[in-house]
């Protein structure tokens, strides 16, 4: 911001400006399984390798690591103290472009979502659910204040990128996957995992108790992900410019998204090496584009498959993180009907299961790749 200020460009990232995002550190193991890690793909720090590559770009752990640390404990001034004197305890520092949150992810969700009215706040997941299960657990019916729930997780109709069934951010959390979506469920026992949770969190409140409100989850494929790219030649013709012109920004998403880039081409076929169409798929852009652009309004072309009984299978060998749906041609109970009979799993029950609102279509394919380099970037 302050190189566009300094070349008398518009600075940009208005709402950054405005209000500072709050960060908060999630959970640092799954609920069940084991820990994943996508270093074969992003490199070891998620980014390429950029924090080695373009160290000057980077901050040093230690001018920022501290600053998710707990407070110390209340010695002589405890925090009731504090708040009969009027005193604050020690805070952190303030940063400039955020502001730190010593509790974890998971709290910090709940209190937002409970200080602020119900229906207001949207939820995008961009990775594994652990840490929105986690806080769905604790409070459910805190929970359920969300607007909305938006994942971008899966595979349905495509084959996964981590196994021939399973999407990294549902695999890496199949336990967790599937408890968030129960929440979608008239009766979320019914959707529950079986068993398989290393970390073991409290059962949701019966149906009764839960009242009638449910969370609602609009799901982002790799079906509707991957059709979704930016390619190299874009990229370069965009950014190359500035960073000639030294724009820090550009050359330190130049060096992680041509790394990226040339992993692509490393593990795919198709692709020529250095060849100007190697394109990435924009799986959590498109997440983040339907929640900015005002999704849903009637007209701007998103589409889904609406109440989808869509489950998550933790438990497979070879099928964990497996979306399951019921591709069957069986009919559904009738109205008033309380099961079908020989019906294994609840699935033809008007009762039972998951109710997951699936993207299947944006305002465009390639239209995106615009969008994201010109609000980042400018059209300059």
């Amino acid at each position: 911001m302050q190189w566009r200020k300094d070349h008398g460009r518009p600075e940009g990232f208005d709402t950054l400006r405005r209000t500072k995002p709050i960060i908060a550190v999630g959970e640092d193991e799954p609920l069940g399984g084991e820990r994943m890690k996508a270093a074969y793909y992003h490199g070891a720090d998620g980014l390429g390798g950029v924090h080695s590559s373009h160290p000057h770009h980077s901050s040093p752990s230690e001018t920022w690591a501290h600053l998710f640390n707990p407070p110390p404990p209340g010695t002589l001034l405890t925090s009731t103290a504090a708040s009969a004197t009027h005193t604050d305890p020690p805070a952190a520092k303030p940063h400039s472009l955020f502001t730190p949150s010593s509790s974890p992810s998971h709290l910090e969700i709940l209190r937002i979502l409970d200080t602020e009215p119900a229906d207001t706040i949207t939820l995008i997941a961009i990775g594994p659910l652990t840490t929105l299960a986690t806080a769905a657990a604790h409070a459910p019916q805190t929970f359920l204040r969300a607007k909305r729930v938006l994942v971008m997780g899966g595979a349905v109709d495509v084959p996964g990128n981590m196994t021939p069934v399973g999407e990294f951010n549902t695999i890496a959390d199949a336990v967790a996957a599937a408890r968030l979506y129960a929440l979608t469920s008239p009766d979320p026992a019914s959707t529950m995992p079986p068993f398989g949770e290393k970390v073991k969190l409290p059962d949701y409140p019966s149906v009764d108790e839960l009242g009638e409100r449910r969370l609602r989850v609009l799901k982002f494929p790799l079906d509707l992900t991957t059709k979704h790219t930016l390619r190299r030649d874009e990229v370069h013709a965009k950014l190359k410019p500035l960073a000639a012109e030294g724009s820090p920004l550009a050359e330190w998403v130049l060096a992680f998204v041509d790394a990226t880039f040339t992993k692509v081409e490393t593990l795919h076929e198709g692709h020529e090496i250095g060849g100007e169409a190697t394109s990435v798929d924009l799986h959590d852009p498109v997440c983040v584009w339907y929640a900015v652009a005002g999704g849903g309004q009637s007209g701007a072309g998103w589409r889904f498959v609406e109440r989808e009984d869509l489950r998550i299978e933790t438990i497979g060998q070879w099928t964990r993180g497996m979306c399951v749906v019921d591709r069957r041609d069986r009919k559904r109970a009738k109205e008033g009907e309380a099961e079908v009979d020989g019906d294994m799993g609840e699935w033809l029950s008007r009762r039972k299961g998951n109710r997951v609102d699936r993207c299947v279509g944006t305002p465009g394919e390639r239209v995106l790749a615009g969008v994201l380099l010109e609000t980042i970037f400018g059209n300059r």
